[in-house]
């Protein structure tokens, strides 16, 4: 048996997180943490949270990095890449990794007050384990086989085959059994509490003196909804915002000194999406042509002063041990190349192409253009179509009705099947619609062995076929610069998409 009862308790990957303060200015004097209760902060978001606040159906990594403040699991991921107990204090895996028993904290509070108990953890597990509608919510939860409650604060998940990553998936919110409507009045375990939302304007938490952990530091957080890209800076320089994450380095450098700009990685993969099943994506050899005719080193350089990682799959270099960078030089830029195999495809005089890109991330559109550029070389007409957020994860997202986008997909766990998952052919969150009977079964391979080394050799072969059947053109996990009013410390980047305010903390001189 494993067991654990440290805080640091498993390192699932080996994932590094970099953090770096590239400018600011603190002045003469010191600066100390304030004790003042009043504290609070404006940050600012690129989209509105509208696909949901119930944290099992959110779809948006820019939500559920919202959210990450509200809700937690039976374990949640730390800034170093550990999976860390949460509401659980301990938990035991069986030898055969078929059985994840979790012992409850003590005095663990919902938000209303109310004490979480065995049977909350039951529901919320089985919540997103049922297939009655279709997929489960959580789609490594299909191998559930039961959950039982030993006792009081014990459960125990069984599972019908070993899986040596259900641990990562257990970060799933535990939500109370008797709230009937969890999206219109969200009560979590976090570190903050849900005090309001004005749609397409903001959402606010206050600190929860209830909460079982470290308590947060500022008493107040205002996530303010900022769509126009163009408003960014000026927002941050009018003092309406305090704080905004995933700026461009353009955008950084209008501002001044009162602001600290911090460098981290998005810790995403940043690529011109295709939609595999639609003319002419659906022949590999356009999707090749489109990789060789695109430079990410270009793409890096021109929007961002040469900060970002190149990619050449799925994997970001965050999942060290799975991480295959050989792949980015498959397609290293060939014109030529690309013509002829367009040529080959039927196009030897190019294509029209349209780009749909959300309007409100302005390191996609960017990218976009640059794109647009590149692909003029070889005879690619590509039209950008700036859609406004919720419009892409309808259209693009949910409904497939694209050609292609520019998007980054993040990890939603601390596991690489989080990114590759996603294009098996029969997952709910395919939407380049890649199908790949070859990658299929080696996915179910990797997802069923409970051998280390044979896992991460699945998990580099599923990175190998997307390249080599050029699903995407991988571009890069972008650098993050995060902008944040000189008069606060404590920001912390994570090796996954996560905004944890719990550590932010107000100076006072």
């Amino acid at each position: 048996m494993m067991k654990s009862k440290m805080l640091k308790s498993l390192l699932v990957l080996g994932v590094m997180s970099v953090t770096i303060a590239l400018g600011g200015c603190t002045g003469d004097k010191e600066k100390r943490e304030s004790t003042n209760n009043d504290s609070q902060i404006v940050v600012g978001i690129a989209q509105d949270l509208e696909d949901s606040l119930d944290p099992h159906l959110a779809r948006a990594a820019g939500t559920k990095e919202v959210l990450f403040n509200i809700f937690e699991g039976l374990v949640k991921p730390d800034s170093e890449g550990n999976l860390v107990p949460a509401v659980a204090s301990e938990f035991i895996v069986s030898e055969d990794h078929k059985s994840y028993t979790f012992m409850l904290r003590e005095n663990v509070k919902f938000h209303n007050g109310a004490e979480v108990t065995a049977e909350d953890v039951e529901y919320s597990i089985k919540r997103c384990a049922d297939t009655s509608s279709g997929a489960p919510l959580v789609s490594a939860y299909s191998i559930i086989d039961s959950v039982e409650i030993k006792d009081e604060k014990t459960i125990i998940i069984h599972l019908t085959e070993p899986n040596v990553e259900f641990l990562a998936y257990t970060t799933t919110a535990i939500i109370p059994k008797d709230v009937e409507d969890i999206n219109s009045n969200p009560i979590g375990t976090g570190p903050f509490k849900y005090v309001s939302r004005a749609p397409q304007e903001n959402l606010i938490v206050e600190r929860f003196e209830e909460y079982w952990g470290e308590k947060a530091h500022l008493n107040r957080v205002e996530f303010k909804v900022v769509a126009d890209a163009d408003m960014i800076v000026m927002s941050l320089k009018g003092g309406s915002v305090d704080m905004f994450q995933r700026l461009t380095s353009s955008q950084t450098m209008e501002l001044g000194e009162e602001f600290t700009i911090k460098e981290g990685t998005m810790n995403l993969i940043q690529a011109l999406y295709l939609n595999n099943a639609a003319e002419p994506f659906n022949d590999v050899n356009v999707r090749r042509a489109l990789s060789y005719a695109v430079d990410p080193v270009e793409i890096i350089q021109i929007m961002g002063d040469g900060k970002g990682t190149e990619v050449g799959s799925s994997v970001f270099p965050a999942f060290k041990k799975y991480y295959l960078e050989e792949l980015k030089e498959v397609y290293a830029q060939d014109i030529e190349e690309a013509k002829r195999l367009l040529e080959e495809a039927g196009y030897p005089n190019g294509f029209e192409m349209t780009i749909t890109v959300p309007s409100n991330y302005k390191p996609h559109v960017d990218t976009a253009q640059v794109i647009r550029e590149q692909l003029k070389e070889i005879g690619v007409t590509a039209n950008i179509e700036l859609i406004e957020w919720s419009a892409w994860l309808d259209d693009v997202y949910a409904k497939k009705n694209y050609e292609s986008t520019v998007i980054g997909v993040d990890a939603s766990t601390l596991t690489a099947r989080a990114l590759l998952e996603r294009f098996t052919s029969q997952s709910g969150s395919n939407f380049t619609n890649f199908s790949n009977e070859k990658y299929d079964e080696v996915f179910r391979k990797a997802t069923s062995t409970i051998d280390d080394q044979e896992q991460i050799k699945y998990y580099q072969e599923l990175q190998t076929i997307l390249t080599e059947e050029a699903a995407n053109v991988y571009i890069q996990d972008m650098a993050s610069l995060v902008a944040i009013n000189s008069e606060y410390g404590g920001y912390t980047f994570y090796p996954l998409y996560v905004l944890d305010m719990s550590t932010i903390y107000k100076y006072t001189e």
